[in-house]
């Protein structure tokens, strides 16, 4: 059950959906207009979105800006009669799709060659079942590296910082609010034979996102953290960034160098983390093969 959630006076957000991979959508509220962020995966993902702002009695959008390419973050910008925003990347990305059927014959020879992945195929039958009457639409405004926009008492700063989840990633900094909407930068790269982190670009991306004076963050297929909380998650990527260039990404000795740091065993988390790191070496390695 998705419901809207009010974090602080300028931001609510809708929680996210799982199993058909709905993420979060925001909504910054100024006095002159509202932003929204992401446009959802689909129009009825949009749409009950834009009906439980109007229940609270939150001005409509007027604008909507797309943190990144994916499907389950663009889908629903067909339902929106509203400028959008986005890196030139992102439209780029975007208009690869435009060709593309989404049939389920056509999704799975899709994942058979490499071009989608089973998990988003399986979540686009899920969120549509079997009417699949998907326009692609491309953005209206593009912008290099960052863009700022002033919705009235509140400021959204708009910076592309990359990523392994995807190169274009942009975040949506709310000054006024000190709140970093972080999508899915932190995220690993799905879109590869096994899901990796990259050393190198991980460090980069941490270094690009320290620079936002953030009290909270908010993470698409999660919830809203702490800067506590965030800290502690972007002290572990930092870490096993660090041991995967040590160790030459060898599991074993990454994951005891690990353990006598925090002195303890290493949580799911962790682990899962480590293997991401180990998989982007070897795939690193085998592509300069």
């Amino acid at each position: 059950m998705q419901t809207l959630v009010k974090l602080r006076h300028r931001f609510w957000y809708q929680t996210p959906v799982s199993e058909t991979d709905r993420p979060i959508l925001g909504a910054v509220v100024g006095d002159r207009m509202t932003l929204m962020i992401d446009s959802g995966n689909s129009k009825a993902h949009a749409q009950l979105f834009l009906s439980e702002l109007e229940k609270q009695g939150i001005p409509s959008p007027r604008m909507v800006v797309l943190t990144h390419w994916h499907w389950d973050h663009i889908f629903g910008l067909s339902a929106l009669d509203i400028p959008s925003i986005a890196s030139r990347l992102t439209k780029a990305e975007i208009e690869k799709l435009i060709p593309f059927l989404w049939t389920d014959d056509a999704l799975d020879e899709r994942v058979e060659s490499g071009v989608e992945i089973e998990f988003c195929a399986s979540a686009i039958k899920k969120e549509y079942g079997n009417d699949r009457r998907i326009k692609i639409k491309l953005p209206d405004i593009t912008f290099e590296k960052k863009l700022e926009i002033d919705l009235g008492g509140v400021t959204c700063q708009l910076q592309q910082v990359g990523g392994d989840h995807s190169p274009d990633s942009v975040v949506v900094y709310i000054k006024e609010e000190k709140i970093l909407f972080l999508g899915d930068a932190i995220y690993a790269n799905l879109y590869a034979s096994k899901w990796n982190y990259t050393a190198s670009r991980v460090l980069q991306l941490m270094d690009a996102l320290d620079q936002f004076d953030a009290d909270t963050y908010i993470l698409s297929h999660g919830t809203a953290i702490s800067k506590a909380e965030y800290q502690e998650e972007a002290a572990m990527l930092r870490m096993a960034a660090r041991l995967t260039e040590e160790f030459e990404g060898q599991m074993e000795e990454m994951k005891n160098a690990y353990k006598s740091y925090v002195n303890r065993e290493l949580n799911d988390n962790e682990q899962e983390t480590m293997q991401y790191f180990v998989n982007g070496y070897e795939l690193q390695k085998t592509s300069a093969v």
